[in-house]
């Protein structure tokens, strides 16, 4: 069986990223740019950062914002309508995973329009052609959607979240500019962060990691945990190491899946309106606890790359549980909650339980589970 890899065509690191857009536009032969950004960065001037350089350029532009922090099945029609009425040829994505996520559906529809209804996108849609081309600039240190082949759609009237995983929707191009996540308020940047911590460990022990992933994965852990702790305290160092470490995490989890670590997330997001980072954060030492004993000896690499000494003397239980502790106190360090009592009603576990169990992250996890089985995962988090 060959292992696949799917990656962005070029990327852009480092402080002053955004300044190489308008020249990759111009190669491209693109005329128009639909803007792609929430409703807050644009408040914040974080999207004019952007849009300056497209205005120095002459390059022409709309945008749009109806978006949601959890984008809804609306959101993405809207904006079809909207890329429809641009007469734009190209999207530049602005944002978090929201905005990234809205831009990559709203990209796929255009160029398959057989799946317009959104909820047919959902698991791995048989589409066809690539989406209309994305330039993606992150402002969060966290999802790597700017590198990943998945997108996370709400279908609110039924109180979940639809993950899509298609490689016809992958940025053409990622500009991961630390001074476009300067703005982050500590609450963000502590829940993006963990979000990449989440990936990183996920997809190392999911069941699709293999060495390519690994490499990958084990580096990620090891930037995000010497630098998430400084880019909340603000940090330019911690906050450039956590561009270039959620980054990294996602050129791996993007090609192996996660597990319900995510599962369980996506259902908080859906039910609760939950931010995503936020949800893994409290969520995976528990189920990293409960994932130990599938995973052989990798909590000792997870341990080691977290900053733990003394990895090598312990035995497998002593490194399965240095390496719960380590990113239970990187949690705790950066303000994270440590249960779930402030979010979850138990009346709705039963729900959150078949949700997880039926979400497409769950079949990665390393360990067989069963809703039974999840719904213990959340009985013990509260």
């Amino acid at each position: 069986m060959a292992n696949r890899f799917v990656l962005n065509e070029t990327s852009y690191h480092g402080a002053g990223a955004i300044k190489e857009i308008p020249a990759e536009i111009k190669a491209r032969g693109f005329k128009k740019i639909f803007v792609c950004s929430d409703p807050d960065l644009i408040k914040f001037n974080v999207t004019k950062k952007v849009t300056d350089v497209l205005d120095e350029a002459g390059i022409a532009y709309v945008i749009f914002s109806d978006i949601k922090p959890n984008p809804t099945i609306q959101n993405v029609q809207n904006g079809v309508e909207a890329f429809k009425a641009s007469e734009s040829d190209c999207i530049v994505a602005i944002g978090g995973g929201s905005s990234m996520d809205t831009a990559k559906a709203i990209g796929i529809i255009i160029t398959n329009p057989e799946f317009a209804d959104v909820r047919s996108l959902e698991g791995v849609a048989p589409t066809t052609n690539k989406c209309v081309p994305i330039i993606a600039v992150p402002t969060t240190a966290g999802t790597a959607a700017e590198v990943t082949i998945n997108y996370v759609i709400t279908d609110a009237e039924n109180n979940r979240k639809m993950v899509c995983v298609d490689v016809h929707d992958i940025p053409v191009v990622a500009v991961v500019d630390p001074d476009m996540m300067s703005t982050m308020p500590k609450g963000l940047t502590a829940a993006t962060g963990m979000d990449a911590l989440t990936h990183a460990i996920e997809g190392y022990i999911t069941k699709g990691a293999w060495e390519m992933s690994d490499m990958f994965h084990l580096k990620a852990i090891e930037i995000i945990a010497s630098s998430l702790r400084g880019a909340v305290n603000g940090c330019d160092k911690g906050r450039e190491g956590m561009a270039l470490g959620q980054y990294i995490a996602g050129m791996g989890f993007s090609n192996v899946g996660l597990g319900i670590v995510h599962s369980m997330a996506h259902t908080l997001g859906a039910l609760y309106d939950t931010p995503h980072g936020v949800a893994n954060a409290i969520i995976l030492p528990t189920v990293m606890a409960y994932n130990a004993p599938a995973t052989g000896d990798k909590f000792r690499a997870i341990a080691k790359a977290m900053g733990v000494e003394g990895t090598d003397a312990m035995t497998i239980e002593e490194a399965r549980e240095a390496a719960i502790n380590a990113v239970r106190q990187l949690s705790a360090d950066v303000g994270i909650p440590a249960d779930l009592k402030e979010i979850v009603k138990e009346e709705d576990i039963p729900f959150l339980a078949q949700s997880a169990f039926d979400d497409a992250c769950r079949p990665g996890n390393p360990r067989d589970t069963s809703v039974e089985e999840i719904t213990a995962l959340f009985k013990e988090l509260l």
